[in-house]
């Protein structure tokens, strides 16, 4: 099998991650800032430090759950089950980039050979 065709593919499905990453852009920012700010007021309402406060708020916006911390105020957990929400959505626009990206680079070689 020639690899030329896989290198093609490889080099325009990063050109149009890229592409889609800028567009998307301001969306993804939002959504981290408000991962962190959300992390940040749930250390406060804990009484975490702000460090682990930003790591829960990872932690739990991309549904991995560690279970190390866990709030225990009612505000706490309500913010954790928007942070939740907020990191699905954050994983479904990275994977309707990815698709797109993947899409656009085989048509794009597809159609050169």
């Amino acid at each position: 099998m020639n690899n030329a065709p896989v290198s093609n593919i490889r080099r325009e499905f990063y050109k149009a991650v890229g592409y889609y990453l800028k567009l998307a852009w301001p969306i993804f920012s939002t959504m981290l800032v408000v991962i962190v700010t959300v992390g940040l007021i749930i250390a406060y309402v804990e009484g975490w430090q702000p460090f682990d406060g930003i790591y829960f708020g990872f932690v739990t916006g991309l549904t991995i759950g560690y279970g190390e911390l866990v709030p225990k105020q009612p505000l706490s957990r309500v913010l954790a089950i928007l942070l939740g929400f907020n990191g699905v959505l954050l994983t479904a626009i990275f994977a309707a980039i990815s698709v797109r990206a993947i899409e656009e680079a085989v048509r794009k070689v597809g159609g050169d050979s």
